[in-house]
């Protein structure tokens, strides 16, 4: 990974794929980092300049003092592709991601070239639940939401399948410093997207997972209802659909930010 100093603070980035391929911009889970898309990488950097980043109080960037906002967040992924001479990119988030592509490809449309969001939400509630779980890792620490969260990223059977993603996941959380967690936190709980998404004009794709607790399918549908012409898929998955699905979910990115639907229907 590299570094690059911006207005926030230092954040690191990777670059991967064909320098001269269309830049696409992928943008992390709360209590995650770029590595969360690791299964994603071996198709999309066949096709795209990949450019992945930890967030703002995730991995190992920055983690200026709280409380966040989305926009902040979406002022971050400006900078960085500013700071890196990138006029316009596709974006695919998940989750939080998501809502920094929301933000994006509302307030800065001409930087936005397709839109992919993933297991997100334009509001996500209710505040009770964000401040509960901004309570106990503040008083606690990471190690006390692990459990409570790990279950809603994955399913029963993901779980019995796939031990030791889920594991490597764990450790990832539980590495997320405390205080980025808690401002990202305090970020979504004040999120209302709501009134930009008409506003949207990317060519958007929304994924949603059918048993995703944090980011129902209803969220994902309102999503592709409200954005102009955007579509929708749905996977049997939890929250973390692009880990649990693995490659059917990275097919469905290949052929959306390679146009292939626009082509054949």
């Amino acid at each position: 990974m590299h570094s690059i100093d911006l207005p926030s603070g230092k954040f690191y980035y990777q670059f991967d794929g064909p320098p001269d391929a269309p830049v696409l911009v992928l943008s992390n889970s709360l209590g995650t980092d770029h590595a969360m898309w690791d299964l994603q990488m071996p198709a999309l950097e066949r096709y795209f300049r990949v450019l992945r980043y930890d967030s703002r109080g995730h991995g190992v960037s920055a983690v200026p003092p709280g409380p966040y906002t989305i926009e902040m967040l979406g002022q971050d992924a400006l900078a960085l592709l500013d700071a890196l001479d990138i006029a316009r990119a596709h974006f695919c988030g998940l989750s939080m991601g998501g809502m920094v592509g929301m933000w994006l490809a509302a307030h800065v449309p001409e930087r936005i070239n397709r839109l992919a969001l993933c297991n997100t939400a334009a509001r996500m509630g209710p505040p009770q639940l964000w401040d509960a779980r901004i309570g106990s890792v503040r008083q606690w620490g990471m190690a006390n939401i692990i459990a409570a969260v790990i279950v809603r990223w994955f399913t029963p059977a993901f779980f019995e399948r796939e031990p030791e993603m889920v594991e490597t996941m764990r450790q990832t959380l539980l590495r997320t410093p405390p205080e980025g967690y808690i401002a990202c936190c305090e970020a979504i709980r004040d999120m209302d997207l709501r009134a930009t998404l008409p506003h949207i004009r990317a060519s958007t794709l929304v994924i949603a997972g059918s048993l995703d607790a944090a980011s129902p399918p209803a969220d994902g549908r309102f999503l592709a209802e409200t954005i102009p012409d955007a579509r929708y898929q749905e996977f049997l998955a939890a929250h973390l659909a692009n880990i649990e699905v693995g490659q059917p979910f990275t097919d469905a990115l290949v052929r959306f930010f390679r146009g292939s639907e626009d082509k054949h229907g």
